[in-house]
């Protein structure tokens, strides 16, 4: 009966232990970071559009098959002989 006491209290001490980390107030990570100014989210919005225009001037790689040549060519369909 003492061991199932111990046990519980052991278990019951984790626990409590587990519940006070999660409600730290030293912990505020959502608010780690100050926010952005209205300079820095225009900045980031020229970056982005200069980025995708970037991508647009890149040429379609699904065209262009480097393997084209070393592949053999696939087998011709075999017609039904009955």
């Amino acid at each position: 009966m003492l061991r199932k006491a111990i046990g519980a209290t052991f278990i019951l001490l984790l626990m409590t232990g587990a519940v006070r980390a999660q409600m730290s107030p030293e912990l505020h990570f959502k608010n780690d970071k100050p926010s952005r100014t209205k300079e820095q989210k225009e900045y980031d919005k020229t970056i982005d559009r200069e980025y995708q225009s970037e991508l647009k001037k890149i040429p379609d790689a699904g065209k262009k098959d480097p393997w084209g040549g070393i592949r053999p060519s696939p087998p011709a369909a075999a017609k039904n002989k009955q």
